[in-house]
Parts: structure tokens; sequence; C-alpha cells
């Protein structure tokens, strides 16, 4: 018997080391692709020395000043969004649940835009705007839905409801706006194409800082795979923690909406691909979901460039058009196993 639980052990560690091998080859494989592919062709020696050198090359400048930050910012935000993901379905307890459903990516672009057409804002000024307001639309969202995170189909309801109210009002005021640019109608839709070495800074302490939250919270995010009541019989304050877990979501959500605006289905398929994988023990699910955020992102951001070589489109296309189709066959899914 115990050699038979040995194996089975051994089995799944062999599995997780083959889950997070794959995703970290396709990951760097996938970077290395997006910064060599552009319309400036580059062999790949010239590719490793532009990374290696700090040559006055064009070439080398091309590479280290426009595609290795882009490659870098789709990397850091979609891991950014699918880790916002997988903290709003589990402080909601509800599968359908995400940034961008919850209307926190659509507050946080209206909140943005507003700022950005009243004055010249920072980097960090935009950064402002997007946390309040990603933490409106998420309060909105859920005072519609009465705070019930169970209510599949509700919360998915009023928060498709929120996320076209507040992206037709960020729309109407960039088109009845003079001063809107195409870069801006671009960045609405979600693009990594304006992404240089200041978006990357300016996110990176966001990406670190939320890491390093994430990482000790572990212990408490586990309350949240209880019932309430269950946690709270054993003395454990459920609440503070879904709180918690929302300022974290608002912080990894809005930071990566100022720089990249609303990406959309990141945060919703990459957690239930990760628990496909996985399951539900946290401590593999957090980093794999991470992982997987940012192979996802950085190849949806060079099938956008690919596909209509040698123009693109914005990354949130690409994400949409993965997405959609798999909302509705969870919403299908949760649906019809809700009126079972």
């Amino acid at each position: 018997m115990e050699h038979r639980v040995s194996l089975e052990k051994q089995s799944r560690t062999r599995l997780l080391l083959f889950h997070f091998s794959v995703s970290i080859a396709l990951l760097l494989v996938g970077m290395l692709i997006s910064v060599k592919w552009g319309q400036a062709q580059v062999s790949w020696r010239t590719l490793f020395e532009a990374l290696t050198y700090q040559a006055q090359d064009k070439t080398h400048l091309y590479i280290q000043t426009l595609r290795l930050p882009r490659t870098l910012t789709a990397c850091i935000v979609g891991i950014l969004l699918a880790l916002a993901g997988l903290l709003t379905q589990l402080a909601t307890k509800n599968p359908l649940a995400s940034p961008h459903i919850f209307g926190i990516n659509a507050g946080a672009s209206l909140a943005v835009v507003f700022g950005l057409l009243l004055a010249d804002l920072s980097l960090f000024g935009s950064m402002l705007l997007a946390f309040v307001g990603a933490a409106g639309g998420a309060l909105l969202v859920w005072s519609l839905t009465g705070g019930g995170g169970k209510q599949y189909v509700r919360l998915a309801l009023a928060g498709i409801t929120v996320h076209f109210l507040l992206s037709s009002l960020t729309e109407g005021i960039i088109i009845m706006n003079q001063y809107s640019t195409e870069s801006m109608i671009f960045w609405l839709v979600g693009s990594v194409s304006q992404a240089g070495w200041p978006e990357v800074r300016m996110i990176l302490p966001f990406f670190i800082g939320g890491l390093i939250v994430l990482v000790f919270m572990i212990p408490s995010f586990r309350l949240l795979l209880l019932d309430d009541e269950i946690a709270a019989g054993l003395g454990q304050r459920v609440a503070i923690v879904r709180a918690v877990s929302l300022l974290l979501v608002i912080i990894l959500a809005g930071s990566s909406v100022a720089i990249c605006g609303p990406i959309g289905f990141v945060c919703l398929i990459v957690p239930h691909i990760a628990r496909a994988l996985v399951g539900s023990r946290l401590t593999v699910l957090i980093p794999l979901t991470g992982l997987l955020g940012g192979v996802l992102l950085v190849y949806a951001d060079l099938l956008s460039r690919m596909i209509a070589f040698p123009f693109e489109s914005p990354v949130g296309i690409m994400t949409a058009a993965i997405g959609g189709p798999f909302f509705i066959y969870l919403a299908r899914k949760k649906g019809g196993a809700k009126q079972q």
C-alpha cells in the first residue's frame, strides 16, 4: 500500500515538473521569437548580439529600445492579469469572475481616458487613476449582485452590463474629443505596441510587490477555498482575506490597464487552464497560472503582428477571439450545472 502511494506521489511530481518545464520553455521561446519578429528582419546571431552587447548599431538599438521592452511588457502584463483573474475567482467563489467581467478593467480604462483628456498625465498619474477606476467598477458590480459571489449568472450579467456601460462612456469620450489620437483608440482595445522602457520601469514595482504579497498570503488564501461558515467556525476572518484579495486584484489589474489598456479574457481563461492541469493546490496553481498568463499574452501579441504582416492588430482582439467562445462555454456549463 505504501509503495503504491509512493509511486502515485512520484507520478504527480513528474507531471507537475512536466507542466512547469513546458510552460517555461514555451514562454522563453515565445519571447525570443517575439523579439526577433518584425518588419526589420534580423538573424539569430544579430539578435543575441543585440541582447548581450551595447553596440551602437541601428538594428541593436531597435531591438533593445522597441522589441525587448514590448515583449517584457507582454510577459509581465500577462502574468499580472492571469493572477488577478485567479484571485477574483477565489475571492468571489465564482468561476465566471474576472477583472474584465467584474468591471475592474472597464472602470480603470474610463478613469485613465478621462484623466488623459483633461490633463497631460504622467505614467504614475495614469496608474493612480486606473486604481481608482478599477475600485469603482468593482464596487458597482458587487453592489448590483448584492455581494453574492456564488450567483454565477447574476454576477456575469451584472459584470457584462457594467462593462458595456463604462466602455460605452469611455468610447463616447474619445469619439467626441477632437484631441483623441489613433494610439489612444488602439490602447482602448488593448495593446502593448506602445510599451517602452518607461512603461516597464513603471509596472515592475507593482509586479514584484504583487508577487511578494501573493506568496506570503497563500496560507490565508486557502481559507477562500472553504465555505464561509466553516472558515468562520474555525475562527478565521474570511471577510478580511477577501478584502485583501480584491485590493490585490485592483492593483494587479489596474496597473496592467494603465500600461496596456483593457486586455480581456486572459484573466478568465488562464486560471481554468491551470486548474485543469494541476488542480486547486495553491502552491502550484498560483505559479503555473502566472506562467501560462505570460505565455498566452506573449503569443497573442506575436500572432497579432503576424496575421496581417506588415500591419498589426491590437493584442486585445486576439485575446477576445480566444476568450469569447471560452466564456460562453463556461457560462453554459455553470448555468446547466445550477439548473440540475
